[in-house]
């Protein structure tokens, strides 16, 4: 069997914010949403990468959450494959974290649970 390991290793992951705004009662509208990912790289090497996410579902709550991860390569990388690797696959294996943490937080009294569906991440954050 082959070795299958990634380059790209999650060295740690954190919330860095996490906030439930309640502004009324359970209604039907839906739940609006923007993401937005940030990319950065220290002096050791180490990227970290943020997903924010902003909701809003009209007259019931607003919801915000960060969430980073801190990415190393292991080996060295050419640079356009690299940054694909950080742009794409990081974003994209942070996304089941920032998923469930939506489901959770959605989980209140009187508020029907969101579950995000899957993204494109290649569409999301262009070719």
């Amino acid at each position: 069997m082959g070795n299958y390991n990634s380059i790209l290793n999650l060295q740690r992951l954190v919330f860095e914010r996490i906030e439930f705004d309640r502004k009324g009662f359970k209604n039907t509208q839906e739940l609006k949403f923007e993401l937005q990912a940030q990319i950065g790289l220290d002096e050791n090497g180490i990227y970290k990468v943020t997903l924010v996410l902003n909701g809003t579902k009209q007259d019931e709550y607003d919801i915000v959450i960060s969430l980073s991860g801190f990415f190393k390569f292991e080996g060295q990388v050419e640079d356009k494959m690299g940054q694909d690797l950080i742009s794409k696959n990081a974003v994209a294996i942070l996304m089941p974290y920032l998923r469930s943490e939506v489901t959770l937080l959605t989980a209140q009294p009187d508020t029907d649970s969101v579950v995000l569906p899957p993204f494109n991440i290649n569409k999301m954050f262009g070719n």
